[in-house]
């Protein structure tokens, strides 16, 4: 048996939209990974770039496990003293999208190729988007948070 490599021709990039209310901060980080990646599709091979285009709306309302509130995210500019420390509670107030953009980031794989592919992620607070006329087809999570329910 031979081993398959998609041609460039067999790469495609469709649009998904996943709704993040009452959806539990990992879970929607590794949807969104394996879309991103196209671990969906048949043609899927690791070195190949037939990821998707994915839009998070409802990032705000999005769920945090266990006792995630009061933990840190960490960024540093690479400057002397620039360690940034942001809780989880602050950033799901004024900026769910960093949050969300971290997790996923953290979820694909350590190369070029995934800066390309994390381009491809759109983050939005409310539940419009100005992606309609791509036609991004619904992309539904089933599972949702057990303190939503």
């Amino acid at each position: 048996m031979k081993t398959f490599t998609p041609k460039p021709n067999d790469l495609t990039h469709e649009w998904y939209v996943i709704d993040a209310t009452d959806v539990v901060l990992g879970r929607l980080a590794t949807t969104a990974a394996n879309l991103l990646r196209g671990k969906n599709k048949p043609t899927f091979a690791p070195h190949a770039d037939g990821g998707n285009h994915v839009i998070i709306i409802n990032a705000e309302k999005i769920a945090l496990s266990g006792n995630k509130l009061g933990k840190n995210l960490y960024m540093h500019s690479g400057f002397p003293g620039g360690l940034r420390a942001d809780s989880y509670g602050e950033l799901l107030e004024k900026n769910p999208e960093r949050m969300i953009k971290a997790a996923v980031k953290g979820m694909l794989p350590k190369n070029r190729l995934a800066k390309v592919q994390l381009g491809r992620l759109r983050i939005f607070k409310g539940a419009e988007h100005p992606h309609t006329p791509q036609k991004p087809v619904e992309y539904e999570i089933k599972q949702i948070s057990q303190q939503a329910k």
